[in-house]
């Protein structure tokens, strides 16, 4: 605490001009975004007045259109590159897809990956702000994959312990089931793809100041447009500062820089650049709580996730992450391009963590201290020629690629990992560790991926159309010993297929069936298992889809049966094992509707059925983190009085779920209501937008799952409130 005292007492000068900037906007802002119409009746008699005296086009409040409540829906008609698949619509994809927008994400104050997606039935959280947590989710009851389920556009990163910095990102698409075909190996449960702002034709100029509960302040600058000769040179600078004390009163301090450029070479010709660099300083993170100790079967009464009882002292969660992308883009002809790109990234964590070892439900524990550096680069080439074609009657969207990754993983050779005392839950931690500062990594393993894949959409009439894709994966693992002899190969080369079957009734209608095979990166044993560094051999997986998506005017909607046949891993003693099969089977609903220009309507809901098959040891049993059932609902409004202003409301339902494959403790089912608010205006010339937001409005306290055998108390109600303007 002392040190974030001393830092917040010398804040910078761009930080004090935009705390100032944020305070007088605020000011200004308040009386609409509590809907004192009679306010706004006030000011707007007062500008006609002053009108008179200085000439009414200087003065006169301009007319405000907000879309938001019309636009916000599923984005159905969104483009969507789906790496083999190539670029189509969401609404001509055969499988399903979540699509956010920035302002999506802007409205809803977004604080970790399980927020992004709190609208999706779906999709549980299993993330916690501001911790190491932050990007897990569970997609179909199935977790995404730390080292496969995550791409900025559509090049791949490691997701875990890295917070993105998410008023970067132009979208967040959501791609459920097997991945496989696209982007090669992945869990059948879905992939996260970021697209990053790019270079606009018209300038784009902005800043934005926030403030979130307890106290963190964030700036924000997006700069972008065109310059050259026939403006042939495009830019798009984000940077984001966030700064302050954590709901648990932790501290976090990160800074993110985000550049996109690009070049019109020639008429046909176009080479684009992206980047992102993070660096990400937190001490005092909500620890998680590991139960495969515990004795009994229910869990300790419930504590608050806003306060730091759990916390002992020398906590840190310390990363870095950086990603460069660039590639070619050359129009054949209207009907065909080729792309030529190269990333590299790379995600660097320091963490002196805590995990609480849950003994008993009077809520004893022993308290085990990590102490550990770990290091991963993803290098990947790809080459990806697509177009359209005809033979005889029948057209042709076909797609034809390579690609060559190579991911190194390091770990830490002198990590530590040790009881550090013991405790009760509802008792302050006082298990004190500070972190070595001599640890060192070693290259422990590398995994190469090489790739063949093509597909063809064949194209019968209006109606029918079917898509056939094969994807060819040379697979290989090696691990090496801290003096870097190699201790263990493996390899596999597999094909994996997908098919798919089309029917459009009319143009804005797909009914489809999908069946898609895919391989994923097995499992990781975490630190403290008895075969944590070994690397599990990779796993196969089988989806069976049947769905329909329309998008009409004023209302949209989308249905999906799904069947996913994957093998199993789960902990078994003290060891993650593979064994038997896990099978998946659920309905997805989700649909938007707008009754009014004023008003729109959302929901969502999944009926989930995830049992392990063909096992030794828990046959018959529900697979462990996939809720049964999962419900949302949100309601947008416009409120006529005040021009600009929109109000939302949106709730989620989590079913219960069970807490290990031996299903003898099952977490309760909850259910979080979100408030949020935003008006748009002007402010002298400038359009300005105001936004406040509060998550988890009822303070529910609820355990959380997080991972076979872990959980962690839900984050606590938060508020936020920022200001943007436009100049």
């Amino acid at each position: 605490m002392k040190q974030f005292n001393q830092f917040a007492a010398r804040p910078s000068a761009m930080s004090r001009a935009l705390r100032k900037a944020f305070v007088y906007m605020t000011l200004a802002g308040t009386p609409a975004l509590l809907s004192t119409a009679a306010y706004a009746q006030a000011v707007a008699n007062d500008e006609s007045t002053s009108a008179t005296g200085v000439g009414a086009g200087d003065a006169a409040l301009p007319t405000v259109t907000v879309n938001a409540a019309g636009e916000s829906g599923q984005h159905l008609q969104t483009q969507s590159a789906n790496g083999a698949l190539g670029s189509r619509s969401v609404l001509d994809t055969p499988f399903s897809i979540t699509s956010v927008t920035a302002d999506d994400l802007a409205d809803k104050q977004i604080l970790k990956l399980g927020d992004v997606f709190s609208n999706d039935a779906s999709v549980s959280d299993n993330s916690g702000g501001y911790s190491a947590w932050a990007s897990y989710i569970t997609i179909r009851g199935l977790p995404a994959d730390w080292q496969n389920s995550f791409r900025i556009d559509g090049k791949p990163f490691l997701g875990y312990g890295i917070t993105l910095p998410y008023d970067h990102f132009e979208r967040i698409d959501l791609l459920k089931g097997s991945s496989g075909f696209m982007y090669g190996f992945g869990t059948p449960g879905g992939l996260v793809n970021y697209i990053s702002k790019k270079p606009t034709d018209t300038p784009v100029r902005s800043v934005s100041v926030g403030y979130t509960s307890g106290n963190i302040w964030s700036e924000h600058v997006d700069l972008g447009g065109r310059f050259g000769n026939d403006q042939m040179f495009g830019y798009r600078l984000n940077a984001t500062h966030d700064q302050g004390e954590t709901f648990n009163e932790g501290y976090l301090r990160r800074n993110s820089v985000s550049l996109a450029l690009d070049a019109r070479l020639t008429r046909d010709l176009t080479w684009d650049f992206q980047s992102i660099w993070q660096n990400s300083n937190s001490d005092d993170q909500t620890p998680s709580i590991y139960t495969a100790n515990y004795t009994g079967a229910t869990l300790p009464s419930v504590i608050s996730g806003g306060n730091r009882t759990l916390v002992g002292p020398g906590q840190h969660l310390n990363t870095n992450f950086q990603l460069y992308q660039t590639g070619l883009t050359y129009r054949i002809n209207p009907d065909w391009k080729a792309n030529l790109s190269y990333s590299h990234s790379s995600a660097r964590r320091n963490r002196n963590e805590q995990t609480i070892y849950l003994k008993n439900a009077a809520g004893d524990y022993d308290n085990y201290r990590s102490d550990y550096l770990e290091a991963h680069t993803y290098d990947q080439w790809q080459a990806m020629v697509e177009g359209n074609a005809r033979t005889g009657f029948l057209e042709h969207q076909l797609v034809f690629g390579a690609s060559w990754q190579k991911q190194v993983n390091d770990y830490t050779v002198n990590s530590i990992y040790q009881l550090s005392g013991t405790g009760n839950i509802y008792a302050q931690n006082t298990n004190a560790y500070y972190s070595n500062t001599a640890l060192r990594t070693y290259h422990a393993g590398e995994i190469t991926q090489q790739a063949l894949f093509a597909s063809d959409t064949l194209k019968f009439s209006e109606r029918w159309s079917v898509l056939a894709g094969l994807r060819y994966n040379q697979f290989e693992q090696n691990a090496f010993g801290i003096g870097g002899n190699r201790t263990s190969t493996y390899s596999k080369n597999a094909t994996t297929p997908t098919v798919a079957l089309m029917f459009k009734p009319e143009p804005n209608t797909t009914v489809y069936t999908s069946y898609v095979e895919s391989l994923e990166q097995g499992g990781t044993p975490s630190l403290g298992q008895d075969n944590y560094g070994q690397q599990l051999k990779p796993l196969t997986s089988k989806q069976y889809e049947v769905g329909a998506k329309t998008s009409q005017q004023g209302w949209s909607a989308t249905a999906a049966l799904f069947r996913i046949e994957r093998a199993a891993e789960y902990t078994l003693g003290n060891a993650l094992v593979q064994d038997g099969q896990s099978i998946y089977q659920g309905l997805e609903l989700g649909g938007a509707y707008r009754p009014a220009p004023q008003w729109q309507l959302g929901a969502s809901l999944m009926l989930l059925d995830a049992t392990y098959k063909k096992g030794s040891t828990f046959t018959g049993n529900r697979v462990a983190g996939a809720p049964k059932n999962m419900a949302t609902a949100q309601i947008a409004y416009l409120v006529p009085q005040v021009a600009g202003l929109k109000l939302m409301a949106d709730a989620k339902y989590t079913g219960n779920t069970m807490l290990r494959a031996a299903n003898d403790i099952e977490l309760s089912s909850y259910t979080l209501f979100n408030l949020g608010a935003s008006y748009t205006t002007r402010l002298g010339k400038y359009d300005t937008t105001f936004r406040a937001a509060v998550n988890n409005l009822l303070d529910k306290r609820y355990w959380q799952y997080q991972y076979e055998n872990y959980i962690k108390p839900g984050d606590p109600r938060t508020f936020s409130v920022s200001a943007k303007l436009d100049f």
